[in-house]
């Protein structure tokens, strides 16, 4: 996340006058506080998990996006590689979506292989050598972080993100496919913890001062009396 400080009560400017011959060289500013102005969406590689090569599972080491058709005609980009296919042979997500370019498992394919340079190749009965039946293009964006998050896993270009750049798997700075794997999340759990608690140390110190300094305003006053 991304934080602006807020508007800043000035009890002093800097450069006053402080005698007929002197200026203040600095001044008082009291600040009122943050707020957000970005969250970045951070695309760093998570650890890859070995899943079946007899399934449709892929995962991108390195940078890129799998194409996702979706129903209104537009196209989503993610990088959550658990495919499978429908019922009539097309490669698709969880939700049904296919996967671009369109390719189609002939019916009766033995077994199915994922090259790192996304060609699909199936064993078909009777034949002794795979057949090729397509291959899965990969996109990548001058500034992913400035996609549109849609929910499930998917994202829409935005003029922040720039165009789509679509290349051949391990080809212009592209990452390659590894069939038989999923993408882990990339959240470093043990770094995001240590985080959490030395805000959270901060939080109580801050609070802390804040009661000592009204405990010592309370004294003053009663001093007075």
């Amino acid at each position: 996340a991304e934080f602006a400080d807020l508007m800043y009560q000035v009890m002093k400017y800097a450069g006053t006058s402080t005698s007929a011959t002197t200026l203040s060289p600095s001044g008082i500013e009291v600040g009122v506080g943050v707020r957000p102005t970005a969250v970045t969406k951070v695309f760093t590689e998570g650890n890859l998990k070995s899943t079946s090569t007899d399934g449709l599972d892929m995962a991108i080491a390195g940078n890129g996006f799998f194409q996702i058709q979706l129903p209104d005609g537009t196209i989503g980009y993610t990088r959550n590689g658990q495919f499978t296919k429908d019922n009539e042979g097309n490669i698709v997500n969880s939700d049904g979506y296919r996967l671009l370019p369109e390719m189609t498992i002939p019916e009766g394919a033995t077994a199915i292989n994922v090259a790192t340079d996304g060609t699909v190749s199936v064993m078909l009965p009777g034949e002794q050598q795979e057949t090729q039946i397509g291959q899965v293009e990969l996109v990548q964006f001058i500034n992913p972080a400035g996609l549109h998050s849609m929910g499930d896993n998917l994202y829409l270009e935005t003029g922040a993100s720039g165009a789509p750049v679509a290349g051949i798997a391990g080809q212009d700075g592209l990452g390659t496919i590894r069939h038989g794997f999923i993408e882990l999340s990339n959240v470093q759990l043990v770094e995001e913890m240590t985080d959490l608690i030395t805000g959270q140390r901060a939080y109580e110190a801050g609070s802390k001062a804040i009661t000592t300094s009204d405990d010592m305003l309370g004294i003053v006053n009663q001093l007075k009396r």
